[in-house]
């Protein structure tokens, strides 16, 4: 499915899928534990890795073999042929298993709302020096804020002079050292594509060169496809294998350095047999299968160096990155009921980012995000799970039904695949009512409840909430007055944003030995204007003291508006011992995108920020950037600039 597809047809598509899924039960997977047995019947001692391909010969006879199957499962089946699947297939040396993904405080040079500490991920704005680095409507620009200044610097077309960008998206940017990384996805020219741009240190900014990975596109409504670990580079990108016919690795993941006249001869193949892993167990069905590649790079060198490693898998998959591994959950696309579905029909891979071997283990179920995920310090692996999931591919997360539980296990039991983690290592627990789903891990506790999403605000007189404690299994349920759209940290407590249909709550959280809802805010006839994570951000200040910023909207917009419709301001709070107060807000005054925009004319990472640099406050609303000046009770406007490009003419020799 391409992200080309209208604003329409995506609302639909997100209005009427949520009544597609089943609520079955998990099927007494829980229950059950298997292990692999040899053909006399005793156990088999599983390795502690995955096996890799000895070589390319290998690898070519387990397509054909599994090629074959395939045929032969369609015979069986022909109205099963046209699998659901098709419409939505349409080494860096890391710091040992670091924190909890409750952090205690943010690096003072950060901006982005990250999962985990250290683990930048990639976004729409970055902090380089004395400068802001933002990436908007298919453009890098740059701002001075350095010197008491707030003044628009320098801007370029954020992909390769002379191409023609029309079918490109660029997503996300990470800045390390003096090199800008832009991170896109070309339906045009060749899968994802990585632009490089240098800055210097008065903001100026140089594009240096492009490079393109082979790839199916990665998007996702809620992840982020690109992760920072000092100069490393790290991304996710799936390959959905066996639905174009002929030769299942003639598209496998290769790089090339982009030119003028480049050419398809000119890819590379960065991933070999031998670093292609598979589990013990079969991948999935034979229908549908994807390789998960994990690409590591290295922006400290001028010419991108890049290695990458694979598992196969059921193509559903959610991947979560933590300052050590990356961990990627599979399922397979069949939806519930099909025949002869085994009780353990998900796979979870563990891809060190120190450049061991991967592990794996069976599992079931589906995470609904990337905050389903938590290493947490005592090297255990804390994941919420939902019985009928299928990945977070494009809006899938948004549509994640049934039972709920929480899988817990050692990051040392991992293997080579061929076990099924055991049932007590998953927990039953309740489900809430309602449709889009929120979770994540904060401190010690695991939060989830539902709300609207990209729909249109709810009105939920009271919903649940749900805090589990990960470490011991006490659950508690929580009541609110309105539904849950965001659950965030706010240092070593919570705070959960959800509308009742006309007003906008914040409530503060208190996460003590129980659980604990203080006093709610209330923004009275506003809705949230940006649903992405990096919307939000928190500012300790004390102990038990902060400012809290967020983009607002009108009231009763649409989540889904947020695509196509500027924020209209950004609300700030503050905190004083889980007591909110209202200091203000900054309001945007042009909401006028007359750009001349060639490329990513569509927010879909949003267009609006709090951001809090070196003591100082501004908002990032469109083109506008605000800053405030922060007193104990009001934050009051100093000044505005626009960065605006005013448009830009085509080049005579773009192809």
């Amino acid at each position: 499915m391409k992200r080309t597809i209208s604003i329409s047809a995506a609302i639909i598509l997100i209005s009427v899928s949520v009544f597609i899924f089943t609520n079955a039960r998990f099927n007494g997977s829980i229950t059950a534990a298997n292990t692999a047995a040899d053909p006399t019947g005793e156990p088999s001692k599983p390795k502690k890795t995955m096996r890799a391909f000895g070589s390319e010969q290998e690898l070519k006879d387990y397509f054909a073999a599994w090629a074959e199957a395939r045929k032969r499962d369609q015979r069986r089946a022909p109205a099963k042929a046209s699998s659901n699947a098709s419409s939505l297939a349409d080494g860096v040396a890391a710091s040992p298993a670091a924190a909890d993904s409750a952090k205690e405080s943010k690096d003072d040079e950060s901006v982005t709302n990250n999962q985990h500490a250290g683990v930048d991920e990639g976004g729409i704005v970055k902090l380089h020096g004395d400068h802001l680095v933002i990436l908007r409507r298919g453009r890098l620009f740059t701002v001075k804020i350095g010197d008491n200044a707030l003044k628009p610097v320098d801007s370029v077309d954020a992909f390769a002079p002379g191409v023609n960008p029309q079918s490109d998206w660029y997503d996300e940017m990470l800045v390390s050292g003096n090199t800008v990384a832009v991170i896109g996805y070309s339906y045009g020219r060749g899968g994802t594509e990585v632009n490089l741009f240098d800055i210097d240190e008065l903001g100026g900014l140089d594009y240096r060169s492009t490079y393109h990975l082979r790839s199916n596109d990665y998007y996702s409504s809620r992840n982020y496809a690109s992760r920072l670990i000092g100069s490393k580079l790290i991304f996710y990108t799936p390959l959905y294998l066996g639905y174009g016919g002929g030769d299942p690795m003639a598209p496998f993941p290769a790089v090339r350095k982009w030119h003028k006249s480049a050419t398809a001869n000119e890819f590379q193949r960065i991933i070999p047999a031998t670093n292609i892993f598979r589990a013990e167990r079969p991948a999935g069905s034979t229908n549908s299968l994807a390789l998960h590649t994990v690409t590591v790079c290295d922006l400290a060198s001028r010419e991108l160096s890049c290695t990458a490693t694979g598992t196969l898998g059921a193509p559903g998959r959610v991947f979560y990155v933590s300052p050590s591994s990356v961990y990627v959950w599979t399922t397979d696309w069949n939806y519930g009921g099909r025949s002869g579905k085994s009780k353990t029909d998900s796979m979870l891979y563990k891809m060190p980012l120190d450049g061991t071997a991967p592990s794996a283990v069976g599992v079931t179920g589906s995470p609904v995000d990337q905050f389903s995920f938590l290493e947490s310090s005592d090297q255990h692996l804390n994941v919420l799970i939902r019985s009928d999931g299928n990945g977070e591919q494009m809006w899938s997360s948004e549509f994640a039904a049934g039972d709920v539980a929480l899988f817990r296990m050692p990051v040392s039991s991992f293997s080579d695949g061929s076990l099924d983690a055991p049932g007590y290592r998953y927990q039953e627990l309740p489900k809430p009512e309602g449709y889009t789903f929120q979770n994540r891990f904060v401190g010690d506790y695991l939060m989830y409840g539902t709300g609207s999403g990209w729909g249109a605000p709810q009105k939920q007189d009271s919903a649940n909430l749900f805090a589990v404690n990960w470490a011991n299994g006490d659950v508690s349920e929580l009541r609110l007055k309105h539904g849950v759209d965001r659950i965030e940290q706010m240092g070593k407590d919570a705070v959960v944003v959800g509308t009742n249909g006309s007003d906008l709550h914040f409530s503060p959280v208190r996460l003590g030995e129980r659980p604990e809802v203080k006093e709610s805010y209330a923004r009275k006839n506003a809705s949230q204007g940006e649903l992405r994570s990096h919307g939000f951000f928190y500012k300790a200040d004390g102990k038990d003291s902060g400012l809290l910023g967020l983009p607002i909207a009108r009231e009763g917009r649409a989540g889904y508006r947020h695509l196509v419709e500027g924020s209209a301001a950004i609300l700030f709070l503050r905190n004083d011992s889980l007591s909110f107060e209202e200091i203000g807000e900054m309001e945007a005054k042009n909401f006028s995108n007359n750009d001349g925009c060639r490329a990513s004319c569509v927010d879909w990472y949003g267009n609006a920020r709090p951001l809090f640099v070196k003591n100082r406050v501004f908002a990032l609303l469109g083109y506008e950037i605000v800053e405030g000046n922060v007193g104990r009770d009001r934050i009051q406007e100093l000044r505005r600039i626009s960065y605006s490009p005013r448009g830009v003419k085509r080049s005579a020799d773009e192809e």
